[in-house]
């Protein structure tokens, strides 16, 4: 067993989200990847990305959309993102949202356009 303390965990900040690293290859996990996000008020993604695992997101606090037109997700629900399905995050409460974000290990972004990144540093 691995136990990652709360002050170890890597943050990195994206504007208006800050990714906090819980589970990953890196911290012991091989086959999950889990991280906390912040999500500030008012926060609309520039644009959208997909990605090629299914992609679970457990609301904590405040509430979130996946994308501008989409089902409000509050605190307590979850919602899953099959694999392919565009991802745009939005927040349009007025206080920051908390989110426990869940992914199978490995898995490949890609941008709207067509772009494939690489696993971002908070799955590694």
């Amino acid at each position: 067993m691995r136990v990652t303390r709360s002050a170890e965990a890597p943050t990195f900040e994206l504007p208006g989200v800050t990714f906090t690293g819980l589970a990953a290859p890196s911290r012991g996990s091989r086959e999950l990847c889990v991280w906390r996000l912040e999500v500030a008020p008012g926060l609309v993604s520039d644009t959208a990305h997909t990605l090629d695992r299914d992609e679970v997101f457990a609301v904590l606090d405040g509430e979130i959309s996946l994308s501008p037109e989409g089902e409000v997700v509050r605190a307590g629900d979850v919602a899953v993102v099959p694999a392919g399905e565009p991802i745009r995050l939005c927040h349009r409460g007025t206080g920051p949202a908390v989110v426990l974000v869940a992914i199978r290990a490995g898995f490949a972004p890609t941008m709207a356009d067509g772009t494939r990144i690489g696993t971002p540093p908070w799955a590694c």
